[in-house]
């Protein structure tokens, strides 16, 4: 692997706190990510399921776990299920983990072949009188139109044990991801800390003239180097009006001079991730109108990142956001304030020019998962990422910093990227 290993206790702490959570004489099966291929034989890249990965630590594909803390034999309360290799597979795809190996990672004593999976599960099944089974539940994401392993697994289970309670995985996990501990805290600013030397690449690269994806290839030259996994998400390098669009990720166009770049990126680094986003000129130097709306994003950042504290609802948050958002929006012209205050509460105007969310958990997740109707607790890590986008101006501007909540205040732990006017035209200075 490109990271060093991860303390397992991390992962046993981690099962403890699931089974705790799970209702009496009941088993868990937690099953891997199928790896997607292309056209032919190639495959896309394996990315593992990230509660599997938060209770075992293992990421290899054709992984099961099973927990089963009531169970009469200490040996079947936690078991793990991995690929058995072969000479075939270590000729043409290289070694699989061993079973010491895995339990190595994950702590796991007991590991068996995935091929005896059935064979073991059917000796506990009927002496327990439910199943917890994973699935994917989160309410932005959903698997729509493909089937998953969990998929499968979930109709192989109903088909083999139709009487058994069945209860859901993920409302454990969506408890318990959202606050970190200190090693996940620490592989976030890991994340974080490859995002920052990948920017400082970009701002000493760019130039009237260079194409979105040539930026793109400076932040996947310092993740690969790095020994990042993947970028977190597919990167947003995008120029002028192409910062209006929101997802916008075709990275293909000519950087003009006088243009302002909105760059949302994010690095994958054992398995947890970072996602900041940062705006500056192609040419080096802001525009007096970039300054302005630039200045604007800046302050309501620094202002309602101070909102992410312990107790802080998130919808309180985000209604304060925006009050922050329609202020600067009236000093920019954009909005009057008489508009403000005859507008129809239910369709703000303010949404012309900011549209989308400021907060969400980050971790495993890009956007981790949990609810939203919980108040802000210590150890948990979210973004703050207001924006303002003006289409007939062809600008559009988001900053966005990740941050630590702790008991007294929070942390910025993107604090080392530059984000002050004067520090980015300074770096960017050195390109001439």
């Amino acid at each position: 692997m490109r990271y060093p290993k991860i303390p397992n206790s991390l992962f046993q702490n981690n099962r403890e706190a699931f089974t705790a959570r799970m209702k009496d004489n009941t088993i868990a099966i937690l099953a891997s990510n199928d790896v997607k291929h292309t056209n032919t034989d190639d495959v896309m890249g394996f990315a593992q399921n990230n509660d599997l990965f938060y209770l075992s630590g293992i990421d290899q594909e054709n992984t099961t776990l099973v927990l089963y803390p009531d169970a009469h034999k200490p040996e079947n309360r936690v078991i793990l299920f991995i690929q058995e290799g072969n000479a075939h597979s270590k000729q043409w795809d290289g070694e699989k983990l061993t079973k010491e190996g895995a339990t190595d990672i994950s702590g796991i004593k007991r590991v068996e072949w995935q091929s005896d999976f059935e064979k073991v599960l059917q000796y506990m099944a009927f002496e327990a009188d439910g199943l917890y089974l994973g699935h994917n539940e989160h309410k932005k994401r959903v698997t729509k139109d493909q089937q998953t392993k969990q998929d499968r697994m979930i109709a192989w289970c109903k088909q083999k044990y139709p009487l058994h309670e069945y209860h859901r995985a993920a409302k454990i996990t969506r408890e318990l991801r959202p606050v970190k501990s200190q090693v996940e805290i620490d592989l976030i600013q890991k994340a974080v800390d490859i995002s920052v030397a990948s920017f400082d690449r970009v701002l000493k690269n760019c130039k009237p003239g260079i194409k979105e994806y040539e930026l793109e290839a400076e932040l996947t030259y310092n993740l690969v180097k790095s020994g990042a996994t993947r970028h977190a998400f597919k990167p947003i390098v995008a120029s002028g009006k192409n910062a209006c669009v929101l997802h916008y990720n075709e990275n293909s166009a000519i950087c003009q001079d006088g243009d302002m770049i909105l760059m949302d990126f994010g690095v994958c680094y054992a398995n947890y991730n970072s996602d900041t986003t940062r705006c500056f000129p192609v040419s080096g130097t802001f525009s007096p109108r970039q300054k302005e709306v630039y200045a604007a994003v800046l302050h309501c950042l620094q202002e309602g990142s101070k909102l992410l504290q312990v107790g802080t609802l998130p919808e309180d948050y985000e209604k304060e956001m925006a009050q922050l958002v329609e202020a600067q929006l009236i000093q920019l012209g954009l909005l009057s304030e008489s508009e403000v205050k005859t507008q129809d509460p239910d369709t703000p105007l303010y949404k012309k020019y900011f549209m989308h969310g400021t907060a969400h958990y980050i971790g495993l997740d890009v956007h981790d998962v949990g609810l939203y109707n919980r108040p802000f607790e210590a150890g948990m890590v979210l973004t703050c990422e207001p924006g303002i986008y003006i289409p007939e101006e062809g600008i559009g501007c988001r900053l966005e910093n990740d941050y630590l909540i702790t008991a007294d205040a929070n942390i910025n732990l993107s604090a080392a990227m530059p984000i002050e006017i004067d520090e980015i035209e300074a770096i960017m200075r050195q390109n001439t």
